[in-house]
């Protein structure tokens, strides 16, 4: 019941205010889609409407700006950790590729030296050292089926390495030129004076043993193979004379030399058949 002016006025039923906004709404439909009579009304509400959906779509622009905001977090880190992993990655690889680097210089330099001495050059890695007591022996990646033979001459690119010693099919045992029973005949560059060179045990040692007191040698000469008995490759670096000892109460001199090759250093060594040598020595 309604009351205006005085007067009391029945509200139409449910069913009725339907009837009427549905026949509202038809007319409305009918009269825009004929005529396009309600554009302007229709831009004028959007206008209207336009901040409250604006302010209605701001909780979930908010909600989803968070949502956003954890997951790229999330996503950044996970990211950050795997791009750490590949950059070790890398670092690591970096090194390796700088000791490769290193390694072929090395081995290069070894090959053009060997190249001026030698016919042939078989490329050796070394496997294991021996730990005996003053015992200078290496186990090498190459054997009898590689050509090695016992006596064949072990170089690098500064001197003599050693000679093989003992060989098996695929590895072989070289005795190192500072092994207390290696012994090699060397030429003093400088004096052209002839003697032999002994391994005394010490890494890094060799001695000069049987030298007269008058004998022309001096510290800093360079001890070089003399090619004699046709094992190493004549005019070979050796060692260098580092100490001389001249004691007026023995009759020989106490000489040092240090061996020129790398001994302690690198990873191959050059297996060499010297240019001279028509047959294998069949001994040490």
């Amino acid at each position: 019941m309604i009351s205006a002016f005085g007067k009391s006025f029945q509200w139409p039923s449910a069913l009725t205010r339907f009837v009427l906004l549905a026949l509202l709404s038809a007319a409305l439909m009918i009269f825009d889609h004929r005529g396009q009579q309600l554009q302007q009304l229709r831009a004028v509400l959007m206008v209207v409407v336009y901040p409250i959906q604006v302010a209605a779509g701001i909780p979930v622009d908010l909600y989803n700006g968070l949502v956003a905001a954890v997951t790229s977090d999330k996503d950044l880190k996970e990211r950050n950790l795997v791009l750490e992993s590949e950059r070790q990655q890398l670092l690591v690889r970096l090194q390796q590729f700088d000791a490769i680097g290193n390694e072929n210089d090395r081995l290069r330099a070894m090959l053009g030296a060997a190249s001026r001495v030698a016919d042939r050059i078989l490329v050796a890695e070394l496997m294991e050292v021996s730990l005996e007591p003053f015992s200078r022996r290496l186990l090498i990646r190459r054997g009898a089926r590689d050509g090695v033979y016992v006596g064949q001459p072990a170089i690098d690119a500064y001197g003599i390495v050693g000679q093989v010693t003992q060989v098996a099919p695929h590895v072989s045992t070289v005795t190192l030129i500072t092994d207390p029973g290696h012994a090699i005949p060397v030429l003093d560059n400088r004096s052209g004076l002839r003697t032999v060179v002994f391994g005394s045990g010490d890494q890094d040692e060799l001695t000069v043993p049987y030298l007269s007191r008058v004998a022309d040698i001096k510290e800093g000469d360079q001890l070089i193979s003399s090619g004699m008995g046709g094992v190493f490759p004549a005019g070979y670096p050796v060692a260098t004379v580092t100490t001389i000892v001249n004691d007026p109460g023995e009759s020989f001199l106490r000489i040092r030399a240090r061996p020129t090759a790398q001994l302690n250093h690198g990873k191959q060594m050059l297996l060499i058949q010297p240019a001279a040598t028509t047959e294998k020595p069949k001994t040490p």
